[in-house]
């Protein structure tokens, strides 16, 4: 059966406002644009997103496979969004089964705007196998943070954003796979599962459809194995990386879309803990400069510990 087909809405990401500084001073200012984009399933109205807009296609497809209404991208015939009405119609193959009882309950999660997820959070986690042999180096760490550091990012220019990345350690050096930012990292991990669904998880059905990857996405060929998919099917290693914090949610995502590693720039909650231990997810936090903290499943980090530089005295008591 062959992937859906995507329209191409992507919406201005910023937009430029007056504004007054400290002095009194008044400035021209880029702020992020936020834009409600609800989404109907079959013409039935199913939830709201707050969203930038950047590839609202795949952050609707994403939403659907991490919130576990489809298993697969093939299940959907069609995303089409049209901004000018906020809303994207998602046309399925065969309906959703039980699409009542599975959004019937709610959970609130931690997200930005207090976000919320259809289901138990822990439903299907003990089914979860992640690649056993998945691990990264101190050096490929290292390397990753930089990459993230030297982007050119909606952030640097307007602030008040997430942003999250897929990265392949198919090679030595760690290959950005897709960079996403959005108003809340649920938005951009969904949006990475959602280009994940069209071109990593079936590398064996065809890639050719109405959206074109995302800025910095490896694209591949109809019935080409590209390295990002011998990644995701040899276990040669994806890690995620995000700006914001490892919740239980963020880390059932990440577990749920097959990455075995994630890497955060701030840090843990304790149910975020208990579900990376359970299900084998390597997480490191507090991943600035030379610095980390690897709260779960270190097995998968290779340490080069002369690499962190010196060790920083304690100061003596007086």
């Amino acid at each position: 059966m062959p992937l859906p087909y995507l329209t191409q809405a992507r919406a201005p990401l910023t937009c430029d406002i007056d504004a007054v500084n400290e002095y009194g001073d008044p400035l021209q200012i880029a702020i992020p644009a936020e834009r409600a984009l609800t989404v109907y399933v079959d013409k039935r109205e199913l939830v709201t997103l707050m969203t930038l807009g950047a590839h609202p296609e795949l952050l609707v497809l994403g939403y659907l496979r991490n919130q576990r209404l489809v298993r697969d991208a093939a299940d959907i015939e069609s995303i089409t969004v049209d901004w000018d009405v906020g809303a994207a119609a998602v046309k399925t193959h065969h309906g959703i089964v039980d699409i009542e009882e599975k959004t019937a309950r709610k959970v609130v999660t931690t997200g930005c705007g207090q976000g919320s997820v259809f289901g138990g959070l822990m439903d299907e986690v003990d089914q979860i196998e992640l690649p056993a042999d998945a691990c990264i180096t101190q050096a490929q760490l290292y390397s990753l943070v930089n990459t993230i550091r030297l982007k050119e990012t909606t952030y640097k220019s307007a602030g008040s954003v997430h942003a999250c990345a897929l990265f392949s350690l198919a090679a030595a050096e760690p290959e950005m796979l897709l960079f996403v930012e959005d108003v809340g990292r649920h938005n951009a991990i969904d949006t990475i599962a959602g280009w994940m669904a069209m071109n990593m998880l079936a590398p064996r059905l065809p890639t050719a459809c109405g959206s074109l990857p995302p800025e910095g996405a490896l694209r591949l060929r109809p019935g080409e194995a590209g390295s990002a998919a011998l990644a995701a099917e040899e276990g040669a290693g994806l890690v995620f990386y995000t700006t914001g914090r490892l919740t239980s949610e963020m880390v059932i995502k990440s577990a749920q879309m097959g990455v075995p590693i994630v890497v955060s720039r701030s840090g843990i909650t304790q149910m975020g803990h208990q579900v990376a231990q359970a299900v084998g997810l390597c997480a490191i936090g507090r991943a600035t400069n030379r610095r980390f903290v690897c709260y779960a499943q270190p097995g998968r980090l290779k340490l080069q510990p002369d690499l962190a530089g010196p060790r920083l005295r304690a100061p003596e008591a007086a």
